[in-house]
C-alpha cells in the first residue's frame, strides 16, 4: 500500500469549486521506519514507491487492528522483512491526496501514524511490488533524512533518527 495514494498530494483541503465544498473522505494509516545495527553502523530500510520516491512503509489499518499492529504488517508486508521489534511512537503526519486506485479520483484527507522498529543486523529486504514497494535498500543514519523524497516525512525522519542516535550512545 505504500505511497501509492500521494497523487495531487495537497497540504490543505482544496478551494471550493464551481460553488460547492467538495467533500473529503478521511482514512487511518499507518507505518514504519525500520532501523539496523550492524559493523558498519545504523542504516535504515527505506522503499521505492509507486511513483519512483524513496520513503518507508504504510498502509490501512483493518478492522480490529491498532496503529502499531497495522504499522508492523504493513512494514513485514512491504520490505518483505521477517522480524521487526517495535521502539516507539514517531508521530502523525496529514495528507490530502485524489485517490488513483479504489476510489478513482475521490478526495481522500489521511492521517498515517509512524512507529519505529528495529530488525536484526542480517535482515535483508525483499520488497513486494504487489504491495506498491517497487524497491528498497538500506540507507546510512548520516542520508536517510536527504533520501526521504517526501518533505511531509521530514520531521518523522528527524525524530527517527534522534531517537536512534541517543540509542547508540
Amino acid at each position: 500500500m505504500s505511497a501509492k495514494n500521494r497523487a495531487k498530494k495537497q497540504k490543505h483541503p482544496p478551494n471550493k469549486a464551481r460553488g460547492k465544498t467538495e467533500r473529503a473522505e478521511q482514512e487511518v494509516s499507518a507505518g514504519g521506519v525500520v532501523f539496523r545495527r550492524s559493523g558498519s553502523g545504523v542504516s535504515f530500510a527505506m522503499m521505492k514507491d509507486t511513483y519512483g520516491k524513496w520513503t518507508f512503509p504504510k498502509g490501512h489499518v483493518e478492522t480490529g487492528e491498532d496503529l502499531e499492529e497495522a504499522a508492523a504488517r504493513e512494514t513485514l508486508e512491504e520490505l518483505g522483512l521477517r522480524e521487526i521489534c517495535f521502539w516507539d511512537e514517531l508521530g502523525k503526519i496529514d495528507i490530502w491526496f485524489r485517490d488513483r486506485y479504489q476510489k478513482k479520483g475521490k478526495l481522500i484527507h489521511k492521517d498515517i501514524h509512524y512507529f519505529l522498529f528495529e530488525t536484526p543486523s542480517g535482515s535483508t529486504l525483499f520488497p513486494d511490488p504487489k504491495q506498491h514497494a517497487m524497491g528498497a535498500k538500506w540507507v546510512p543514519l548520516s542520508r536517510v533524512l536527504q533520501r526521504s523524497s517526501y518533505e511531509d516525512m521530514k520531521p518523522i525522519v528527524e525524530r527517527a533518527v534522534q531517537m536512534v542516535q541517543k540509542l547508540s550512545h
